[in-house]
């Protein structure tokens, strides 16, 4: 496991779009999923510790972004090769077993994640409602750990901003985890 951190935010970069397959059987793009005033892409999966250690307050956040506009995506792009616990039939049943709030997609080839930079799990990016790029920093201080209770929310505080404004914070604090798996 190789420890990351995401770049700096490049401020009104355009996101690329993507077809890609969901846990659920369906097909999304981004279209499907932008909300009215913004739309949140999450690199994850299911194997990272750092991953583990937020993804039910993930979760919180997309169900309280939703009530404000804001649509979410999750998507997967490590090699499961390796990986077996980021295979397609365990993220359906993490899905499941959380409830996500978004879909959870397969970016099986990487082109996606190539596409948008990724370079860590967890790695997030928030797009205002023309889709330009306004945040990509952490969820919150949490590591490998799940930070304390009642943390400043970094991404969900960033977002609502977004959702108000169309623009993100200037300061933004970058995502850590776990280095994507990419194919040989």
């Amino acid at each position: 496991m190789v420890r990351m951190e995401t770049p700096v935010c490049d401020f009104g970069w355009q996101a690329p779009d993507f077809e890609l397959p969901g846990v659920d059987g369906k097909r999304y793009s981004l279209k499907d999923v932008a909300g009215p005033n913004g739309l949140l892409v999450m690199f994850i999966c299911n194997h990272c510790p750092y991953v583990k250690a937020v993804i039910e307050r993930i979760v919180r956040d997309v169900n309280d972004l939703k009530t404000q506009g804001i649509g979410a995506i999750a998507i997967m792009a490590n090699d499961p090769a390796d990986y077996p616990e980021d295979s397609f039939d365990n993220m359906q049943r993490l899905a499941e077993q959380l409830h996500f709030p978004m879909p959870y997609v397969w970016d099986e080839s990487q082109a996606v994640a190539r596409a948008y930079g990724a370079v860590c799990t967890p790695d997030f990016f928030g797009f205002n409602n023309k889709l330009q790029l306004q945040y990509r920093g952490r969820l919150d201080e949490s590591r490998k750990e799940t930070a304390p209770q009642g943390v400043r929310r970094d991404l969900y505080e960033a977002m609502l901003e977004v959702a108000k404004t169309g623009h993100g914070p200037r300061e933004q604090i970058p995502s850590m985890g776990c280095s994507i798996k990419w194919r040989p």
